[in-house]
């Protein structure tokens, strides 16, 4: 019974993948505790995803020019904190998108040095034949030429 080789590589990137969402939850945590860390990393881009999702909720709706009032503080950082957990999580999810995707072309890259080297060694095989054949060619030919010019037997009868 053959067994196939155990997918470690799947199971770990799997792992990672479920250990990234607790990671992104403890950092949502730190972000809204960190008063630098609100006001740096969390309220500026939470102030732009507002800005840009209501732009285009107002411009799908119609209205032209109306100003947008910033999120209040509270509000910003908490989409900040949900903005950067999902921020994480799809950099983990794409970094072993990465990962599985090179691990694939380097196998890919070894069965194909693998098929040239075989294709390599059968053709070589191939020029070993052929030189093989010649020379038995050749050793016919001279045998041939050498039962042509024996001198008939007489047939005693």
């Amino acid at each position: 019974m053959v067994v196939g080789a155990f997918p470690i590589a799947k199971l770990l990137y799997l792992g990672v993948r479920q250990l990234s969402k607790p990671v992104a939850n403890r950092i949502k945590a730190g972000a809204r505790r960190s008063e630098f860390f609100k006001n740096y990393i969390c309220l500026p881009p939470a102030q732009a995803y507002h800005w840009i999702e209501m732009r285009t909720k107002m411009r799908i709706m119609g209205f032209r020019g109306s100003t947008i009032k910033p999120l209040n503080e509270d509000a910003a950082a908490e989409l900040g904190a949900e903005l950067l957990g999902e921020a994480i999580i799809f950099v983990i999810g794409g970094g072993c998108m990465v990962l599985e995707y090179s691990r694939q072309a380097a196998n890919s890259r070894r069965k194909e040095e693998e098929l040239a080297q075989s294709i390599t060694s059968l053709q070589t095989q191939l020029g070993e034949l052929a030189l093989t054949t010649e020379t038995l060619d050749a050793q016919i030919r001279e045998v041939n030429r050498l039962l042509l010019s024996l001198p008939a037997a007489p047939s005693s009868k």
